[in-house]
């Protein structure tokens, strides 16, 4: 059996990290924009105060999209994973009363940091 390079397992590592991260971007996504009201609990009060929930998913979901596809891209992809990280560290800490549900969140984000921990100073 021929053994497979350290290059090689660092991209496998991260484009299984990518893939992984982007597809929970990807269904949260289509999920808020296809069924908002399954979503609306999660939006943070004093979101709500500020901007419709509706409108609020919206943009999120957009956002999460466009993450999604950032990382599938392999472009600058610590940049990708450290907002990646913030994003589901402000799910997790907004939600806390929601433990018992977002606690699958902390592993995502776990993953989302060893994916910067792999492209810190790497030019990729």
């Amino acid at each position: 059996m021929k053994k497979i390079s350290e290059k090689d397992r660092m991209k496998l590592a991260s484009f299984t990290l990518r893939a992984g991260l982007a597809t929970v971007f990807l269904y949260a996504s289509i999920s808020a924009l296809l069924n908002p009201l399954s979503w609306a609990g999660y939006v943070p009060i004093f979101i709500k105060q500020i901007i419709p929930v509706n409108l609020f998913l919206t943009i999120h979901s957009f956002a999460e999209l466009i993450l999604a596809f950032w990382l599938l891209s392999g472009k600058k992809i610590f940049y990708a994973a450290l907002l990646s990280v913030l994003a589901l560290l402000s799910i997790i800490i907004f939600n806390l009363t929601a433990l018992d549900i977002v606690f699958r969140d902390i592993s995502i984000m776990l993953s989302a940091l060893a994916l910067m921990i792999l492209h810190y100073n790497r030019e990729d």
